[in-house]
């Protein structure tokens, strides 16, 4: 409505200007010098749009002059440096005197920066551990290379892809984060799957297959599991769209092509690669066993040692001997954690919890402290005939007259859009501004302007979006996580034409994304983890953050579930019993998930330390989640709750029955360790 009239905000620059750091007092004549002076280098350039006229503090120590740019709202943080150097000019031509500048777009400019150069951190801290991990796995500088390279290679090449993409579904500035966070982690998946695979084929031939076999047998198996959890992340992140908000529809495009890219990447690339490495690695392999038959000695081969670790072994035989109390105390414990959640206090995080680190935040403070009435604005916006006008603008005086604010009015020039603006003196968070807009909604404008016939009104601003944005999340979340559940359900039963595998994956999803979340709020709501963690607690979660775990979490939970049971499924198909499928198809993939999991906990948990409170917390309950879905719910709950339900797990499918009529089960009890 504001915008209809040519009344919309427009992003604006304030020039601080103050003594220097232990003067007595600050010296006026001074100080309206460098007034005009920025008025003057101000209005030169082309991006302002006006420039006020030197405000004095109430209590003298300060001179503001604030300056418009004459951009979109969302553009000023693009131009703000240019409005930076001159005020940098400025201080360098009074150097008696204190002048800085701050507002949004400052604000948001130094933010962008201080997220890229700690992403820069992250990537130093994920990038040696990965490497790390894999070489303990693979025991090979080669093959420990090949799942860094396709996840770099997989986000590079999506960083290019949604510089495109932008041009249709607008980047609000963190595609980039979300591709290295999802990219990192679904690439080490992915070709950690298929290299699992890919050994353990090599193993079982005994050097009968060749490599380019070997890798056709892994592509069949893992190659398929691949592609039905690439399709489940890309399904779940395409449920963000629903909440109709240009950042979670941001963040799904990122999700979205990166997946994409590394699921095309493991199914192209990586075989490809596979087969060359494998067949020379055969030929020096045929090179070392002439040369060792020369020497007349004997060649023994290898076998790869497949199974859990001691520490899963012991979970698993906890398991099968006493399933029910496996499971009790599995769902207990992840219950027990999901119970702060009943205390969520959901927010929009306002320019005041921004890190300190910042000049643009340091000079804000002390604008706020010379001039309260800076740090929040309520607009009120009607709309009405022109021939009204004066009937609105009364009403409207007497709104500001209620609001015992110092108000300012502005009206369109055909006179039916009027804004009234209301200056808060607290921060948006507070309790006082809150009860500002309540009074705006609920009292001063139905007795006002609600007293005019045809008159349209609404209020926005500051705190408008503080209240409003979370309210937003609140009604979206139960349509985003209903059509999570109907996704994971539907890929569960598509993937193992099985209706009780698909609701076990809704409930294990939901137990998951529940302790963790219990977890984000035990430790960002309260202030003991304060110091441990390095945050200053807004005794609130970011109102973004529980909407952008449950889809992630829910699209990346189905690796692990999609890669567990079809090991489990695998073994069933060739006439194992379902008991010994499920032992044999958890301890066979433990090693696998586990290191998948250690992987994406450290990329997650490597923007714990990041400045941005948002990022800090989507990074803790990522993490969080990751080790309790790979390591309590896979290895304690899921087998449990299969192994009581035994041969129910695949109904209603007729699949695994068939296979032990044509293949009864000649194998023998295998022990799991």
């Amino acid at each position: 409505m504001a915008t209809e009239g040519g009344l919309q905000a427009k992003p604006t620059e304030h020039v601080l200007i103050t003594a220097k750091p232990g003067a007595e007092r600050l010296d006026v004549a001074a100080a309206n010098a460098a007034a005009r002076d920025v008025a003057g280098r101000m209005n030169a350039l082309p991006v302002v749009d006006s420039v006020s006229r030197p405000i004095r503090s109430a209590d003298g120590t300060a001179v503001r002059v604030d300056v418009a740019m004459n951009v979109p709202e969302l553009e000023g943080d693009k131009h703000a440096g240019t409005l930076r150097a001159q005020t940098e000019q400025v201080q360098a031509a009074h150097p008696d005197l204190r002048i800085e500048e701050t507002g949004s777009p400052s604000i948001g400019s130094s933010v962008d920066e201080l997220r890229g150069e700690d992403l820069s951190k992250t990537e130093m801290i994920a990038l040696p551990i990965t490497l790390i991990t894999m070489l303990v796995v693979f025991a090979s500088i080669v093959m420990a290379l090949v799942p860094l390279l396709l996840a770099i290679s997989s986000i590079v090449a999506s960083i290019g892809l949604s510089m495109l993409a932008s041009h249709v579904i607008p980047d609000t500035g963190i595609g980039t984060n979300i591709i290295l966070l999802i990219g990192m982690a679904v690439g080490v998946d992915y070709t950690l799957f298929y290299l699992k695979r890919e050994r353990e084929e090599r193993a079982r031939s005994g050097g009968r297959l060749s490599s380019q076999t070997v890798v056709e047998l892994a592509a069949a198996t893992s190659g398929r599991a691949v592609v039905v959890s690439g399709l489940a992340v890309i399904v779940s992140s395409a449920t963000m769209y629903l909440a109709d908000d240009v950042v979670f529809s941001s963040i799904a495009t990122a999700a979205i092509i990166v997946t994409l890219v590394a699921v095309i990447s493991s199914v192209t690339v990586l075989p490809a690669l596979l087969a060359t490495l494998g067949a020379r690695a055969e030929r020096r392999k045929e090179r070392k066993v002439a040369r060792t038959a020369q020497r007349g000695k004997a060649v023994r081969g290898r076998r790869s040692k497949n199974g859990a670790g001691r520490v899963t072994s012991a979970l698993l035989r906890t398991t099968s001997r006493h399933p029910v109390a496996t499971l009790v105390a599995g769902v207990g414990a992840m219950l027990a954690l999901t119970a702060p959640l009943l205390s969520l206090n959901l927010t929009d995080m306002g320019p005041e919890t921004h890190p300190r680190v910042l000049p643009a935040m340091q000079t804000f403070d002390r604008l706020n402290a010379a001039f309260p009435e800076l740090k929040a604005t309520n607009r009120v916006v009607v709309r009405a005939e022109a021939a009204t006008a004066g009937e609105v603008k009364a009403a409207l005086r007497e709104l500001a007259e209620r609001a015992k604010g110092t108000a300012k009015l502005r009206t369109s020039l055909d006179g039916r859009v009027h804004l009234l603006e209301i200056p808060v003196p607290y921060h948006v968070s507070d309790k006082e501004a809150q009860r500002s807009l309540e009074n705006l909604r609920e009292k001063y404008v139905p007795a006002t302007l609600g007293k005019l016939p045809g008159v349209e009104t609404a209020v926005t601003g500051d705190v408008a979006r503080f209240a409003d944005y979370p309210e937003h999340q609140k009604q979206k979340l139960p349509l985003i996580i209903g059509t999570l559940l109907l996704v994971t359900f539907a890929m569960t039963v598509w993937a193992f034409r099985s209706v009780v595998l698909g609701l076990v994956g809704m409930a294990l999803n939901l137990l998951s994304a529940g302790a963790s979340l219990g977890l984000l709020v035990l430790v960002f709501q309260g202030e003991w983890a304060e110091g441990l963690l390095n945050f200053d607690s807004t005794g609130s979660i970011g109102s973004r953050v529980p909407l952008l775990l449950l889809v992630i979490l829910f699209g990346l939970s189905m690796d692990y579930q999609v890669f567990v049971i079809s090991r489990i499924r695998e073994a069933a198909l060739r006439g194992i019993p379902t008991r010994q499928a499920v032992l044999q198809g958890i301890g066979g993939s433990a090693g696998v998930v586990t290191s998948a999991a250690f992987v994406m906990v450290t990329v997650f948990a490597s923007f714990v330390p990041l400045h941005i409170i948002e990022m800090k917390q989507m990074g803790f309950a990522l993490a969080a989640a990751v080790l309790l879905d790979a390591f309590v719910i896979r290895v304690v709950i899921l087998p449990s709750l299969m192994l009581l339900l035994g041969e129910a797990n695949w109904w209603p499918s007729r699949q695994i029955r068939k296979a032990r009529l044509t293949e009864p089960a000649t194998h023998s009890m295998a022990k799991v360790g």
